[in-house]
């Protein structure tokens, strides 16, 4: 993998969660490319592993482990063989999260007709699942704040640490459909904020990192038809791009190393980085 500068992170153990996912295993690659060892944490096994395999082939340090993000006992557990396995944890990336059909409308805005709707292919905010709102939001909300209270405990004790939270675009300006998924990730924004104070006093730093648009094979079916041309939503994007493209995973590479180098970034703490090609930046006209 080519980096595009130099960190040094050896003797450095960095924990990552959502590990075996496209954006997240890039991240473990990157981090293990600098020296770091790798624990990489995945609901799907098989997933991790695979990850961890590519980086000891290429040459470095890490293990795939089963955990689940959302039970405190798992990730005990997790925390209990990474300790063994490496020591204690330096660098933990909060990548777990996703959605759920069960938090998303079908429809982008509420017609007069909808409130009379009997179509089960039409899903209003008023037949939004309050389970799978709920299972959207704890699988990102949660899935942040219980690993960060089984790892972040080491790192308070040993009076240092670097926390990088896995927030969206969506927490500065929600997108349409995807109520659950939007308020999810604006509270993983807060929360960022909220722990860099708490932890300000024993040496963690936390920070976050707000991706834009990125093709991914959890959001593929979305922006691409079975055809592979592109939906009317990848359309609506691109327009409200700058950039006019999707990011590249590795564009996310560079703004990682510079959160989880303390003598780039040792006095950032509490920020929540856009990477979104002027996304943020664009008012539409």
């Amino acid at each position: 993998m080519k980096l595009p500068f130099d960190t040094d992170l050896k003797d450095k153990v960095c924990v990552v969660t959502g590990g075996g996912g496209v954006l997240c295993g890039m991240f473990a690659k990157a981090i293990a490319s600098c020296g770091a060892k790798v624990a990489i944490l995945d609901l799907r096994e098989e997933a991790a592993k695979a990850v961890a395999e590519e980086i000891t082939k290429d040459g470095g340090i890490a293990k795939g482990y089963a955990a689940n993000v959302l039970k405190s006992e798992e990730m005990k557990a997790v925390r209990d063989a990474v300790l063994k396995d490496f020591g204690t944890c330096d660098i933990l990336i909060n990548g777990a999260g996703g959605n759920n059909p069960r938090g998303t409308t079908t429809k982008e805005y509420l017609d007069f007709e909808d409130l009379e709707n009997t179509k089960e292919e039409i899903k209003t905010f008023f037949d939004l699942d309050p389970d799978g709102v709920s299972f959207v939001f704890n699988l990102n909300f949660l899935g942040t704040l219980i690993p960060t209270q089984i790892f972040a405990r080491d790192m308070a004790e040993k009076k240092c640490g670097n926390i990088i939270n896995i927030s969206s675009m969506n927490a500065f300006t929600p997108l349409t459909k995807i109520p659950a998924y939007s308020g999810a990730k604006a509270a993983i924004s807060n929360f960022t904020q909220w722990l860099a104070v708490h932890f300000s006093r024993v040496g963690i730093r936390v920070n976050a990192i707000a991706p834009g648009f990125f093709s991914t094979s959890q959001n593929r079916a979305l922006l691409f038809n079975e055809d592979g041309t592109p939906t009317a939503r990848t359309g609506k994007i691109l327009a409200a791009t700058p950039m006019n493209r999707f990011g590249e995973a590795e564009e996310l590479i560079g703004t990682l190393l510079y959160l989880v180098n303390e003598d780039a970034s040792g006095f950032v703490d509490g920020v929540v980085i856009p990477v979104d090609g002027g996304f943020s930046a664009y008012s539409g006209v």
